[in-house]
């Protein structure tokens, strides 16, 4: 008999880890509150690099934050009324800066990313939308050309893991990026990588291909979830009680609120981040760009240029502050000083950060059947092939081909 398995979340990491136990005979349900790909799955950089490996908290990374949060189009904010519930996060944040603990959290990192655009095209052959994953370099771009040190630890950690990087002077980027600012001078290329030219469709065309192969998704807001007595999970949705008879939890920023009934406790905060994609921009974009100096990502696709990033901590209730997704209007302008911002749409989505960049996966020790796969911060389009991957492994009883001690839930505890 086919194994039943109930995932909780229609994200990008839902559905990968759909498409994946689907593959190994599974019965599948995904059940969300919204259909699948509207969420961080929809509004994310749509950056596929295999080259992940540099977390967000580095050392010397709190110097820096004073004057993030002071500056109105910094690319950290926090709502002050919120500081009393982030301070427990950012303290963990800031302890995972020792740079002792630095080499295994990239590799962990790096193990989860490396096939990442090899299997987005896996998954996404056959559908009709393959072109929706384009080739492209990643393209660090500074102001500074002395700051293009690839001496610096970040780089040096890429470099440790055969990361393909080339340094690159004023003619040749503005070769390779012609709509950016003269005052660009110099860049670092990440080479052999990809882009999403539209994320939410991407995850939308692999939800169609799951429901072709079987899978069921319920539109339905889960409220808890519990053991069952004879066995197996109980969730107590809109739709009534549903039964599971394996259960994983991938509801990004909103699992810590699943769990914690059951006496798991998971240090995730909703990392609040917008974007604002301007439809006729009037410029052309070869590559995704990181902005070193404002710490975010342009990138064109279908719908026109995106500019994404920020970290916003207000928690996962308060209501949107757009005037953070209207910053990327200045922000663009000094990046490409050509780009029409007249036409532009705001969003935002919360990312389900934790404090190493890690997330959590796996079976939730003391709870037979209860399988975590969130906590992927900014990282989770491109972790989420190899999280289903991995996942589906662990689900199914299998050996997965990686070391899933890094990704444990009670690693915090």
């Amino acid at each position: 008999m086919a194994e039943r398995v109930t995932i909780v979340g229609a994200g990008i990491v839902g559905i990968c880890t759909a498409l994946s136990l689907l593959e190994k005979g599974a019965e599948v349900e995904v059940i969300d509150r919204d259909p699948p790909a509207e969420g961080a799955s929809h509004g994310n950089a749509g950056v596929i690099s295999p080259w992940t490996c540099v977390p967000q908290s580095m050392p010397g990374v709190w110097k820096n934050v004073p004057k993030w949060l002071l500056d109105p189009e910094g690319p950290v904010a926090l709502r002050w009324g919120y500081l009393p519930k982030f301070l427990p996060w950012a303290l963990k944040f800031l302890r995972a800066a020792d740079e002792t603990g630095l080499p295994a959290i990239g590799d962990a990192m790096s193990a989860l990313n490396r096939p990442n655009v090899d299997l987005y095209r896996r998954h996404l052959d056959g559908t009709g939308h393959e072109a929706l994953v384009g080739a492209s370099m990643y393209v660090h771009v500074y102001r500074n050309p002395a700051e293009a040190d690839l001496t610096q630890l970040a780089w040096r950690m890429r470099a440790e893991r055969d990361v393909p990087l080339q340094v690159v002077g004023e003619g040749e980027l503005h070769e390779i990026e012609p709509a950016l600012s003269p005052g660009y001078k110099a860049a670092v290329l990440l080479k052999d990588q990809a882009r999403a030219l539209d994320p939410s469709a991407i995850g939308k065309a692999l939800a169609d291909k799951a429901r072709a192969m079987g899978a069921t998704f319920r539109q339905s807001a889960v409220h808890k979830v519990q053991p069952a007595g004879d066995g197996g999970w109980t969730l107590l949705t809109d739709d009534g009680e549903l039964r599971a008879e394996k259960l994983v939890i991938a509801a990004g920023a909103w699992s810590a609120r699943l769990l914690e009934p059951l006496g798991i406790k998971v240090p995730l905060e909703a990392e609040r981040g917008y974007h604002l994609v301007f439809q006729n921009p009037g410029i052309t974009v070869n590559n995704s760009i990181m902005d070193t100096q404002g710490k975010f990502v342009a990138s064109l696709m279908n719908a026109g240029v995106r500019c994404a990033g920020t970290a916003e901590f207000a928690g996962l209730d308060t209501a949107p502050d757009y005037r953070r997704a209207q910053v990327f209007s200045n922000l663009a302008k000094r990046l490409f000083p050509e780009i029409n911002t007249e036409d532009a749409v705001e969003w935002m989505g919360s990312r389900p950060s934790l404090p190493d960049s890690l997330p959590c996966l796996g079976e939730v020790p003391g709870h037979a059947g209860l399988f975590a796969a969130f906590g992927h911060s900014h990282y989770g389009f491109g972790m989420a092939p190899n999280t289903g991957r991995v996942v589906a492994e662990v689900v199914s009883g299998a050996m997965p081909n990686i070391d899933m001690a890094p990704y444990r839930i009670d690693r915090f505890a």
